[in-house]
Parts: C-alpha cells; structure tokens; sequence
C-alpha cells in the first residue's frame, strides 16, 4: 500500500513533469479512430480556418505557447506542411489564454500552416485533448484516422510521415 502522503508527493511530481514535457501517462483521448472530428465551423476561433480542407488530409494539432514539446513540434509539422503542401492540411489550434502569448511564441517560431486560437476551450474540450501537443489526422473526409499524445521528436515525426503516405496510398 501507498502511503498517503507519498502519493500527494507523487502526483507534486508528475504534473510539473507531464506540463514541461507534454508526458501524460495514460492520457487518452475522448475522440476515438474512425470517429468524424468536429465540424470546424461551428466553434469560436481568433484567427482564419484554412480555405481548402475538403478532401485534404487534415492534421489538427492543439499546443501552447507554455509547452516545450509543442515548440519541438512545430518545425517538424512545418516540414510536413511544405512536403506535402498540395495534399495536406495543418491547422495548429492554440489553446493560450492570451492572444499576447501565441504572438510571441510564433515570433520565435514562425511558420506557414494555419494557426486559430480556441480562447473559450470549446474544441480542446469537445475533441477531449488532455495533454499538449495532442494531435488528430484526419483524412479527406474528415475522419479520425491517428492521434498523437505528446511530441516525441523525429519519432514522431517519422510516425506522421507514414500516416500521412498511408492515407495518400489508401486515397481514390
């Protein structure tokens, strides 16, 4: 058995750890593969949607401007965006609290692929995203096909590049 005030240190412990890293042990997502995302327009954003998503693969990433995996994340979703420019999407959905921390975060990171702000959370709560980075690729009809819990670096990297060639193989 645990002892009581042991488990208070260690949840002390694990939940700087999971917000510096973007490390959520057992996190999950409430939005499931092979479930349809959210219809986009429906929800409140700072910022512009991208024009042409239908029929796109969609990478939908939710990030903060606090969290250390998430800038990580960001050069290698802008390699994707440039790599895959005519068959994909990536829309990044910020789930700052202040318009002033988005904007200085994408004055050190800039990038060419669509950022929105969900400023009321209603996304982030509807598609269930726990831990940041959390992401959703989505193929051309707007279905969930991989999530992504966190941002491991080239490996994840590399996982997108082949779920992205995957729904490029598997699209009429």
């Amino acid at each position: 058995m645990i002892m009581p005030h042991f488990k208070t240190k260690l949840f002390a412990l694990a939940v700087p750890f999971a917000l510096i890293t973007g490390v959520v042990l057992q996190a999950q997502t409430a939005l499931k593969v092979g479930e349809r995302f959210p219809e986009l327009g429906k929800f409140k954003f700072e910022g512009n949607l991208p024009a042409a998503m239908k029929g796109k693969i969609v990478l939908v990433d939710f990030w903060a401007s606090w969290c250390g995996p998430c800038a990580e994340s960001f050069p290698a979703m802008e390699a994707l965006q440039l790599k895959y420019k005519d068959h994909l999407v990536i829309l990044a959905v910020s789930v700052d609290t202040k318009p002033s921390a988005l904007e200085k975060f994408l004055k050190k990171h800039p990038v060419s692929f669509a950022i929105v702000r969900d400023a009321e959370h209603k996304l982030v709560e509807a598609v269930g995203a726990e831990a940041m980075p959390t992401s959703f690729l989505l193929d051309g009809e707007g279905v969930v096909q991989f999530t992504h819990s966190g941002f491991n670096g080239e490996k994840t990297k590399k996982q997108y590049i082949e779920e992205i060639e995957s729904l490029l193989k598997s699209k009429p």
